[in-house]
């Protein structure tokens, strides 16, 4: 096939086609002819050859060029596209490095290896072009909700049909036991668009928490207005969620917006989720109050909230407990979705049971340690106090306070309290000396006799021991481990050292040993303060 005048024109006809067919740019299909046509003509001249065609828009000729070009003589490799600058005087006026000589060359015969190379050629090329262009159309399409018609299903898999592309909702991704057949409407949640080499893959959800939310956007128009906000969303597929929402004006309730007029707002959205129930809750900073919204229907009689483990203690009425747990523990564990924390549920019994053994773990405490009768220690501990340190070091006026408690008493009670923790601390100093600690870290500042005997149980005896330690193995703190949050034990952590007191004390002893330069501490540290924007 050569190109000639008769089928000029019918290459300008085929892009045209080609492009329309594909929805590409036609000038895509154009230079992938130009490409095809260059290889093979570098087959039929030398594949040495720089050989280059441009087909022209209007009237579709093909044109065959051979480049060459001008380099140095040292640098000088391949005859067929380069030349130096004398041999190059012969074709250019002036030539310098870098120029370059275009001559015309015959059009060549494709033989049908060659055409069916050139199909190839321009085929991949549509192909590739498809690829990018589907890509460029869903890639910002992601956390979107997309309609779409079932093509297939393919071991559990749905193959989705959403206009220029094909997308894929896994088993995983459906609402229990959904089933389609093709051409079945489906809206999906668009998780992920991926650019691969088999081409842009569209992955699918409808078990995605935000498909509820971009559902509830779609129905409730103060959503989509930003009056109102959904903070947070917690889901059992197919069963039930929860959905936290807050509204920015003091006239809207955001719940009652959410529900509708006769609940056709949430009852749409159920429709479409198979039936899921869907509890709606307002949002509230204060986490404890939060919480109680979150285990409704469940009522909540008391909530302890532990910041830094990230854990909650709930306690419930007796006959809450089961409707507090939910199903299978169902509405415990989307609570604790929704607001981020571990969540312990206990009865009021529970609780009661609890309180009391930590009251007689401290009244026994008390009457052990300062020769108190029981009556005298309970006392004590009904006034707050918790532990020696506390009756030890307290203004007296906090002790004059307590019935039957005079100058003389509250003295007599601050000395035993002051004589049994000194005693404890010379028994402390005297083990930590037996097991091998040294001076050094003795004299160390902030450090207790109590916990030179802890540190030393566990091996650490010296300064240098000390500063190789990190915060965490000295205070304690959480790992997560395969999604649940696991309790790291730190060696002085029942001596109430927390993680600050522990980088604090780590980095003075690195510093002391001249491990850290205190100067970059300090450069630190203002880095920081100018980076806060609070500051």
């Amino acid at each position: 096939m050569a190109i000639t005048s008769a089928n000029q024109l019918e290459l300008l006809q085929t892009a045209e086609a080609v492009a329309r067919e594909k929805m590409i740019d036609p000038n895509l299909v154009i230079e992938a002819m130009e490409e095809s046509l260059a290889r093979a003509a570098k087959s039929r001249y030398g594949s040495e050859m720089d050989i280059r065609v441009s087909i022209d828009r209007k009237t579709g000729r093909a044109k065959f060029t051979r480049v060459r070009t001008v380099v140095d003589e040292d640098l000088l490799e391949n005859y067929q596209a380069e030349m130096t600058v004398n041999t190059a005087k012969q074709y250019l006026e002036s030539p310098v490095v870098g120029d370059t000589f275009v001559e015309e060359v015959p059009p060549v015969e494709l033989g049908r290896i060659a055409a069916q190379s050139a199909k190839q050629v321009i085929l991949q090329k549509v192909r590739e072009a498809e690829r990018d262009r589907q890509y460029e159309e869903f890639k910002d399409r992601a956390g979107t909700i997309i309609n779409g018609l079932v093509k297939r299903e393919e071991y559990g898999n749905v193959i989705v049909d959403v206009g220029r592309g094909e997308g894929i909702l896994r088993r995983n991704e459906k609402i229990g036991r959904e089933s389609y057949r093709p051409n079945d409407r489906i809206r999906c949640y668009v998780k992920d668009v991926r650019r691969e080499s088999r081409g842009p893959q569209i992955f699918l959800s409808r078990t995605d928490p935000q498909f509820m939310a971009e559902l509830f956007k779609m129905e409730v128009p103060e959503i989509y207005d930003n009056i109102i906000e959904i903070k947070a969303v917690a889901r059992d597929p197919g069963s039930r969620a929860k959905i936290a929402v807050i509204s920015y004006d003091s006239g809207i309730d955001p719940v009652g917006a959410c529900v509708g007029m006769r609940g056709s707002r949430v009852q749409a959205v159920v429709n479409e989720l198979q039936g899921e129930k869907i509890d709606i809750i307002p949002w509230s900073d204060d986490l404890p109050t939060f919480l109680v919204n979150a285990l409704q229907p469940a009522e909540v009689s008391k909530v302890v909230l532990d910041e830094d483990a990230e854990r909650i203690e709930v306690v419930v009425p007796n006959e809450q407990l089961s409707l507090a747990i939910g199903r299978r523990g169902q509405n415990v564990r989307l609570a604790s979705q929704l607001t981020a924390l571990d969540i312990d549920i206990m009865t009021e019994e529970d609780d009661s049971k609890r309180r009391q053994a930590e009251f007689e773990e401290r009244t026994r405490l008390f009457m052990d340690t300062l020769d108190l009768d029981e009556f005298f220690a309970q006392l004590l501990v009904s006034e707050g106090f918790t532990n020696l340190e506390e009756v030890a070091y307290v203004e007296l006026d906090e002790l004059l306070v307590i019935d039957g408690v005079d100058d003389s008493t509250a003295s007599e009670l601050q000395t035993r309290a002051r004589e049994h923790l000194e005693q404890q601390a010379r028994v402390a100093l005297e083990n930590a000396r037996s097991m091998g600690v040294d001076e050094g870290l003795i004299e160390f500042e902030g450090l207790s006799p109590q916990m030179l005997e802890a540190l030393a149980k566990d091996g650490i005896t010296s300064l240098e021991d000390f500063a190789t330690c990190a915060d965490w193995e000295l205070a304690g703190g959480w790992t997560t481990v395969d999604g649940q949050r696991v309790k790291d034990d730190g060696l002085l952590e029942h001596l109430d050292v927390s993680l600050e007191d522990a980088q604090e004390m780590v980095m003075t002893a690195r510093v002391l040993l001249g491990w850290v330069d205190p100067t970059e501490l300090v450069d630190d540290t203002e880095d920081e303060t100018a980076e806060d924007p609070e500051e």
